[in-house]
């Protein structure tokens, strides 16, 4: 009797369960560019100072730290952990103009831009779809001209920027000369500048024309930031990689890496929300609350000497800087400015990332905790590496073959 009851009661199986895949992310399709677009910038607050909210960056890879917890009440709290970190690769950025938008019932619309008078090539290259083929570069020429003969002519946009504008931004570009990306063209980024009125935005970013600017003028250490950028491509991909649909059994006819069933017999149509095979990555995504670790110096100095030490801590000791032994793996060395943050980053190496201040207020323990790093891996990522720094290998191994081929050859 006990055995009917629940045979009665007992279901064949689930009714419903949570669908595969987030319908939010759609359309999954190719991104039309390869450089990170900032859709909101943090909120503008007139009672701070003026300061520039965004940056540019490149991923060169991927190590790991050691540091001490600091969480009092937590089991971690005075004990070793280990973490994986990113390194985004900083040269500073140089701004060439100003922008100055107006607020609409549509939205925002940009005013006028006022343009630096002497631009890289760097710079103007992104103006053309094949510098090498244009017969004559005269991108900004005729701008730069009329700026020359008539010298109130910018000054006057300025006041008019001063006047209508509510939103103020500053256009500044990377400085790919100086890093191993394999790239003559410098990425453009409209940075906005929060804090203070309009007038004092705009002296601010004027005043800024043709300059470097650092990151670390804009971030800090132990600060939470967003990395907006295009994910790593994966190309045509069927359900089970695309969307993570259940693989059917095995005895399943015409293949089991499929959906058992695309929707029913009427309406004749497949349904919008139905996993359906395509293109796999390169899209466009922002990653929230990334911790910065640290933001370490250049290793290449102005004379154009190297100097290995923006790697050590107060507890390693040993001089040695943060390009890892026979460099980052598809990237080469970094001996720009760079950051350390906290765990993955979107994109592949050598992808430009561009870093944003937090629009939250962090109130977390995670975003509040004190980082002090003890200790940072710079051994090979080709492979297990072994050795922190050449010198440490060569203590270790002795005098090599190669060593005595080289004095040969000297």
């Amino acid at each position: 009797r006990a055995q009917c009851r629940n045979a009665a009661t007992m279901s064949h199986r689930k009714f419903e369960h949570p669908r595969f895949g987030c319908l939010g992310f759609n359309p999954r399709k190719r991104c039309a560019h390869s450089k990170g677009r900032v859709r909101k910038f943090p909120r503008d607050d007139a009672s701070k100072p003026c300061h520039l909210t965004a940056f540019m960056g490149y991923k060169a890879g991927m190590s790991h730290i050691v540091r001490d917890v600091d969480k009092p009440g937590s089991k971690q709290h005075k004990k070793e952990t280990v973490e994986a970190v990113t390194i985004i690769e900083t040269p500073p950025m140089v701004v060439v103009g100003l922008v100055g938008y107006v607020k609409t019932p549509r939205g925002l619309r940009s005013l006028t831009t006022v343009w630096a008078k002497h631009l890289s090539d760097e710079f103007r290259r992104r103006m053309y779809r094949n510098w090498y083929k244009s017969k004559n570069k005269k991108a900004f020429t005729k701008y730069i001209k009329e700026e020359s003969d008539k010298s109130k002519n910018s000054d006057k946009e300025i006041e008019r920027i001063k006047k209508y504008c509510h939103i103020v931004r500053v256009i500044a570009h990377t400085q790919v000369s100086k890093i191993s990306v394999g790239q003559k063209k410098a990425h453009v980024l409209e940075i906005q500048i929060n804090g203070g009125d309009s007038k004092a935005k705009v002296d601010f970013g004027y005043k800024l024309f043709e300059q470097q600017i650092s990151v670390k003028s804009i971030f800090a250490q132990n600060e939470m930031i967003d990395c907006i950028g295009v994910t790593k491509g994966h190309g045509f991909k069927g359900v089970v990689s695309r969307w993570h649909v259940k693989k059917l059994p095995r005895k399943s006819h015409r293949g089991l890496r499929k959906v058992g069933c695309i929707g029913s017999w009427h309406p004749a149509s497949v349904g919008w929300s139905v996993p359906r095979a395509g293109q796999k990555g390169y899209h466009h995504r922002t990653e929230v609350n990334k911790k910065i670790y640290r933001i370490g110096d250049a290793a290449k100095k102005a004379d154009g000497s190297i100097e290995q030490k923006n790697a050590t801590t107060e507890f390693d000791l040993t001089e040695k800087a943060i390009t890892p032994m026979g460099g980052f793996p598809h990237y080469g060395p970094v001996l720009q400015d760079f950051i350390l943050i906290k765990g993955c980053c979107i994109g592949t190496k050598k992808r430009v990332i561009t870093l944003r201040k937090s629009l939250l207020k962090q109130t977390s323990r995670n975003a509040l905790e004190e980082i002090q790093l003890k200790f940072i891996d710079t051994s090979s990522k080709f492979g297990h590496g072994r050795f922190q720094t050449a010198d440490e290998k060569s203590k270790f191994m002795g005098l090599l073959k190669k060593d005595l081929v080289k004095e040969a050859a000297k």
